[in-house]
């Protein structure tokens, strides 16, 4: 399990580890929608098995944004005398848009991961 996540944070192929998912280096630090590869360039696994595939990565997406947002606020309201300051509203939006790029690549990843044997 934590060899699957470290390929995962390397932006790895499910199958053989070594082609990348995206064409970006580092899943870090982009902006913009991902630019996925249609296949892997080391040993042409398909990494979007139908149309619709990646609707899935969308629940992922929304629960890594929602726990990013409730960790975010419970960080930041210790900075806030009021136990809800309405001070914490902008900051909780800042992180999900900085984190917005990353989840959509890493949910995208745990999503192909996921089912990496299922085939058609």
């Amino acid at each position: 399990m934590s060899h699957a996540i470290i390929h995962i944070l390397n932006n790895e192929c499910p199958h053989c580890h070594q082609g990348k998912v995206f064409n970006e280096k580092s899943l870090f630090f982009n902006f913009g929608f991902p630019k996925m590869n249609t296949f892997c360039s080391h040993c042409q696994f398909k990494f979007e098995k139908e149309p619709g595939y990646f609707f899935g990565a969308m629940y992922l997406n929304y629960g890594l944004t929602v726990a990013q947002g409730i960790a975010t606020y419970c960080i930041a309201q210790f900075f806030f005398k009021e136990t809800f300051d309405l001070r914490i509203i902008p900051i909780i939006a800042f992180v999900i848009i900085a984190m917005a790029s990353f989840n959509i690549r890493f949910s995208r990843l745990l999503w192909i991961y996921m089912f990496k044997n299922y085939s058609i």
